[in-house]
């Protein structure tokens, strides 16, 4: 199987950016545990992470001619971005959305998600394990 892991606008500052909400580790020490974790699965990964609400969208177009399903982390776009839920809802790849932190448990701003709608399901509040138990799930059969 084949997974694109997506990670949005300022997550390539993890490890020290607000640390007690984020964690200490970096973004290329979560890749690199995901990608540990998809060699003992033989999963393939690909992982993208830009700023830039375009590049994202763009991964997800390409992801359609190659991937079984799609994590994102979409950051602050999961709030704001039709965009990002408009190519998501588009490519009908089964998608599962992560964050670091409990969404729910932060201002009322970051408890609406845009994307949600159109994922198979959320992981929240689990830092970085919960990229895994998405790819986890995704690796699952299901009715859905």
């Amino acid at each position: 199987m084949r997974f694109l892991i997506l990670h949005g606008p300022n997550l390539n500052l993890l490890g020290t950016r607000e640390p007690s909400l984020y964690g200490t580790l970096t973004l290329n020490e979560i890749n690199a545990r995901l990608q540990q974790w998809a060699r003992l699965q033989q999963v393939e990964l690909q992982i993208v992470q830009s700023n830039h609400e375009g590049a994202l969208v763009d991964a997800i177009h390409a992801a359609v001619a190659w991937a079984d399903g799609i994590v994102i982390n979409a950051g602050a776009y999961t709030h704001t971005s039709l965009a990002l839920r408009d190519a998501i809802a588009a490519v009908k790849l089964p998608t599962i959305e992560v964050h670091l932190s409990n969404i729910h448990a932060r201002e009322a701003f970051r408890r609406r998600s845009l994307i949600a709608p159109v994922c198979r399901g959320q992981v929240s509040g689990l830092g970085w394990l919960g990229y895994q138990l998405a790819l986890e799930a995704l690796c699952e059969p299901t009715s859905n």
